[in-house]
């Protein structure tokens, strides 16, 4: 366990720990009801992989797609998957730190307050976003013993069974088609990454340089989250006007190298997210009677958040900006396929360089011009 003056930076067990005894209870179902979901979600998982296949034609015909486990977990099973994926994801950036420790004020910090502190703080996060999440694609899964992945060392599609059936029961929607439409969007974030296999390099690479960038000093990551404090609670110092009201604590911590990488990353992310919205509505006439319905009771409850807490803890999370990425990503990729088709967008896939920019998310026309018509020219 990567460690400064002793004390773990993060202690990982507690992080799970504390996840699992603060997350809320999942909605009340017999132990019957639960296995009927469970092989109901695994039913429409493997029927998801045709319906997306055909719609999107990412994957040639003929070739088979890398096979990934799909696990159908509860609260406390997708907590244990993410502190896993962290983990993992985490460790160059707690190496570097390592490396930087010293016996000044900032070792002494992190050294009193150290990975119990930052366990604690972690498990909290995770217990709020555990009752909230429906399904996810885990780019960077490793293989544990309790959770596989997929051989090439990462990749697993998890569907949070007791979420969906709180959601799909407080918006009063058919729970069949529900979960078919949820098993659809995450079956279409599987596809992308089995279907271009450069594309998890790719977004690793970017995720890596954006942590190498990370200000590894303890002082100056203290004052940074004291300034955040204060702009998320309204007591900035006197005379700081501007961005800071509406900025999470996300944006507050970059550093301008950082913010460059996170425009590139909001784009891939926008795309990824527009991408299995479009699709998952795309293929739902055929295969989900119900979705206009499903789609619009969804999108109020997306916006309106569960509460006053709810949409402050969005806020300081960053939570508002993927809102955002669903709604922009989406765009862009409806108005691509308007203008040149399915297989004229599917040149997106072919390299980083014809993924769109920030910019092009706005303006997909911009895109066209740059990946088809200089290509035709």
């Amino acid at each position: 366990m990567t460690s400064i003056g002793g004390a773990e930076m993060v202690d990982w067990n507690l992080a799970v720990a504390t996840a699992t005894r603060l997350v809320r209870p999942g909605p009340d179902i017999s132990r019957e009801e639960a296995r009927a979901v469970v092989a109901e979600l695994r039913r429409h998982a493997k029927a998801s992989e045709e319906h997306v296949r055909l719609f999107t034609r990412m994957i040639p015909e003929g070739t088979e797609p890398e096979d990934t486990p799909v696990l159908v977990v509860d609260r406390p099973g997708w907590i244990k998957a993410n502190v896993a994926g962290f983990r993992e994801l985490l460790r160059p950036l707690l190496t570097k730190m390592e490396s930087r420790r010293s016996g000044g004020p900032g070792g002494a910090v992190l050294g009193a307050f150290g990975g119990k502190v930052t366990g604690v703080e972690l498990g909290m996060l995770l217990s709020f976003l555990a009752s909230r999440v429906l399904g996810q694609y885990e780019t960077f899964a490793p293989a544990t013993r309790d959770l596989p992945a997929s051989a090439n060392g990462g990749g697993r599609l998890l569907l949070v069974a007791p979420n969906i059936v709180h959601v799909e029961r407080e918006l009063d929607v058919d729970p069949h088609d529900f979960r078919l439409w949820v098993a659809l969007h995450e079956e279409t974030h599987r596809t992308q990454f089995t279907g271009v296999p450069w594309l998890r390099d790719h977004l690793q690479g970017e995720i890596q340089t954006f942590l190498d960038e990370t200000d590894v000093d303890p002082m100056t990551f203290v004052e940074r989250l004291r300034e955040a404090a204060q702009s998320l609670s309204g007591g900035r110092p006197e005379g700081e006007q501007g961005e800071s009201d509406s900025r999470s604590l996300v944006d507050i911590v970059q550093t301008p190298a950082q913010r460059e990488v996170l425009g590139r990353l909001t784009a891939v992310m926008s795309l990824l997210e527009g991408h299995a919205d479009y699709v998952m509505d795309g293929v739902g006439p055929d295969v989900v009677g119900s979705v206009s319905e499903i789609r619009e009771k969804f999108q109020q409850r997306r916006a309106q958040g569960a509460g006053r807490l709810d949409q402050a803890l969005r806020k300081l999370l960053g939570l508002d900006a993927k809102l955002r990425q669903y709604k922009d990503g989406e765009k862009f990729v409806r108005s691509v396929v308007e203008e040149v088709g399915m297989d004229g967008f599917n040149r997106v896939w072919t390299s980083p360089n014809t993924l769109p920019t920030k910019a092009e998310i706005a303006k997909p026309a911009d895109w066209v011009a740059r990946v088809h018509r200089k290509a035709e020219s």
